[in-house]
């Protein structure tokens, strides 16, 4: 399976768990319902200790799911588990570290074995990523590269070089987390990053309300909503019919 088939025809919803939240049982569960919920793809995030790039919502996701002390072997044993039941393009969303500990060679294999579509880091460069794309490359498994704000043309350019799927815009700088208002800036940046390259273009960061996602459905070709939907975990975890809430909340999102 393609991650390019998320934006087949329609504006993709891509909505971001963090793996082991509140524990990988419920994880299963909650990616199961978020397709049902229409998810047109799912990143998968794997929690790291020291997550720069992500605002407290993902960051006491991250510590609340490492405190189980769930290993790489576990994450893409619960991502083989819902590949037999589910159609939909999974990414694994994670920062560079845990893959190359593991080994890339390693993961790649393992993750073409278990169904994994996609994998992006998000603090690996273009200039570094080598190793990291022929291994996975070769496994059909897409590589996702981030979008600055701030990138150039240039930039943007060396990126997509790496990149397969689709590329990621982040829509402003900072650490990832739910925001009122969508920049201005985002409409200029998709035309800028399209005129660089012809793979699909998805906005995240930021994104937290039906408005949002529709905002960027008009910009971009998907909108990716992270902190939100870990948030509104956050907030009925415990609670029995977390699963259900989980798919209201996404379908509340997309406004179906």
């Amino acid at each position: 399976m393609s991650t390019g088939s998320a934006f087949d025809g329609h504006k993709a919803f891509i909505p971001y768990l963090t793996a082991g939240d509140p524990d990988l049982e419920t994880t299963e569960q909650l990616l199961l319902e978020l397709e049902r919920a229409g998810a047109d793809l799912v990143e998968v995030g794997v929690p790291f200790s020291d997550p720069v790039a992500d605002g407290p919502v993902i960051q006491r996701a991250s510590e609340r799911a490492l405190r189980h002390g769930y290993r790489m072997d576990d994450y893409l044993e619960v991502i083989g588990r819902i590949r037999q039941r589910s159609r939909v393009p999974l990414l694994l969303f994670s920062y560079y570290n845990p893959l190359l500990q593991y080994g890339l060679e390693k993961l790649a294999d393992r993750a073409r074995r278990v169904g994994l579509d996609a994998v992006l880091t998000t603090d690996l460069t273009p200039e570094e990523a080598g190793p990291f794309c022929r291994a996975f490359r070769q496994a059909g498994i897409d590589t996702v590269f981030l979008v600055a704000p701030t990138s150039t043309p240039e930039r943007i350019r060396r990126i997509a070089a790496v990149s397969s799927g689709f590329i990621y815009l982040v829509s402003r700088t900072g650490v990832t987390g739910a925001r009122e208002r969508l920049s201005d800036e985002i409409q200029s940046k998709v035309q800028e990053v399209r005129s660089c390259t012809r793979l699909p273009v998805a906005v995240g960061f930021g994104i937290s309300r039906p408005e949002h996602v529709r905002q960027v459905w008009e910009l971009a070709d998907g909108a990716v909503v992270g902190s939100a939907l870990v948030a509104h975990i956050e907030q009925h975890r415990g609670e029995r019919d977390l699963v259900a809430q989980g798919g209201e909340f996404a379908r509340w999102l997309k406004g179906i």
